[in-house]
């Protein structure tokens, strides 16, 4: 396999998943969720492909693919070495250019389709490497590593030799670190159980066969009415064993005293977390709310929605958060996790990724692997989201033993979608879209 120089193709896909016809991902905000995703190819000049994806929920995954076209005279052509050899540099570049940074700036469509395009160009480095991108990074030497985050507007925060120094002091115990994430995997939670849309009845099934596969860690979301989710807390702790953990999840459903009302009425079902509470940009809504459920012992969770590194400097600072939840695509891709990851260790705040989506819980273990080896030493009080959905179509999908990640072997870090899931789900034209308009269920836009 010869080694390549440049990249000769940018392409986007609309690939949509009809969820909605199950009610899963289903939730107060998202009540009928198609998990979709802007699929990215990369080809370059030698036998290597890359992918690139960011999570959409249906609607509205064109007019990501239309961002990311925006951007493909920006790549084709460019030599590899002029991106990777100074990295922090070249996502400046994709975010700052003159035009289409007001269409952000950092933020929005634009900044989805930064992620997808900077999680191709990651998967690339790593297929390069032969190595799965976790172990890339792992692998870096901290100099290099810290190269390739942007650091603009983060000095008052955490600067360049902050991160540097947190990196070097975390070298020791680094191989001991990886052979334990090898052995053991890291910690996960299931969404699976505890959409919003399902029965009584398939939560305690889901929830029993969950246990009995080793999961420890549930969540279940909520924000509808306020009776029906206290009677679906009840279900979910008469389920479970005395010591497991049960999280919930508004999204951004309530206002900030309807909040702290409602978790306080869901405080005797010893409640982990609530996450996304109110407004995802709220920042001093989610301190307020934060502050006023310290007594009920239940922290807020979120960051999700968080769109880029300095809406987390935000939260982190206003301690507005108690676990902060990168997602792989909101976020610029990896390059801006990287600077989130380590902002939350110099703040002590646990990362646990959001997932779920499209080739999302196929991201998100990568950087929580790298945090545990590389940045914060612990798996204490970490876990990655996880939501069985999807993962039959991806070409390196997730493995999960007893309610943890496995650490992935495939070189990449999107690895890529099955060419079937392409042809069968691409939107409108897939086969299996054609088949479902042709039946009703659903009407092309």
């Amino acid at each position: 396999m010869s080694r390549p120089t440049r990249i000769t193709s940018v392409t986007v896909k609309d690939i949509r998943f009809p969820t909605s016809l199950q009610k899963d991902g289903s939730d107060a905000m998202h009540k009928s969720p198609d998990y979709s995703a802007a699929y990215v190819t990369l080809t370059t000049d030698s036998d290597i492909t890359a992918y690139g994806t960011t999570f959409a929920n249906g609607k509205g995954t064109n007019i990501v693919c239309c961002a990311v076209e925006v951007f493909e005279k920006m790549l084709v052509g460019k030599q590899l070495s002029d991106i990777f050899d100074d990295f922090g540099n070249f996502w400046q570049s994709l975010v700052s250019e003159d035009q289409i940074r007001w269409l952000g700036p950092e933020k929005g469509v634009i900044h989805l389709a930064t992620a997808a395009i900077v999680n191709a160009l990651w998967d690339l480095w790593a297929k390069m490497e032969n190595k799965p991108l976790w172990k890339l990074l792992v692998d870096m030497e901290p100099e290099k590593l810290v190269s390739t985050i942007d650091f603009r507007y983060m000095a008052d925060t955490l600067t360049k030799e902050e991160a540097l120094e947190i990196l070097k002091k975390m070298q020791d115990g680094k191989k001991a670190r990886e052979e334990e994430l090898l052995a053991k995997g890291f910690p996960a939670y299931t969404t699976s159980c505890g959409w919003l849309g399902y029965s009584d009845e398939k939560i305690k099934k889901l929830a029993t066969e969950a246990m009995a596969a080793g999961w420890t860690r549930f969540k279940m979301k909520v924000g509808a009415d306020v009776k029906d989710d206290v009677r679906r807390a009840k279900i979910f702790r008469e389920t479970l064993e005395e010591d497991m953990l049960l999280m919930v999840d508004a999204n951004q459903k309530w206002e900030v005293q309807e909040a702290i009302d409602w978790m306080k009425q869901m405080a005797d079902y010893k409640i982990l977390w609530i996450e996304e509470p109110t407004n995802p940009d709220d920042v001093m809504g989610h301190a307020a709310i934060a502050e006023a459920l310290v007594p009920l012992g239940i922290g807020v969770a979120t960051g999700e929605m968080c769109q880029n590194r300095v809406m987390f400097k935000q939260f982190l600072k206003a301690k507005a958060m108690q676990y902060c939840q990168i997602d792989a695509c909101r976020l610029g891709g990896v390059n801006e996790v990287l600077a989130v990851i380590l902002l939350a260790a110099k703040y002590n705040v646990p990362v646990c990724p959001h997932a779920g989506g499209v080739a999302l819980c196929e991201l998100v273990q990568h950087l929580s692997m790298f945090d545990f080896v590389c940045v914060s030493g612990t798996m204490e009080n970490r876990m990655i989201e996880f939501a069985d959905h999807l993962h039959e179509h991806m070409l390196s999908p997730v493995v999960l033993k007893g309610g943890r990640y496995m650490a992935p072997k495939d070189p990449g870090y999107v690895v890529g979608i099955k060419e079937k899931a392409l042809a069968d789900f691409v939107y409108p034209e897939g086969a299996e879209w054609q088949r479902m308009f042709k039946e009703g269920l659903f009407q092309q836009e």
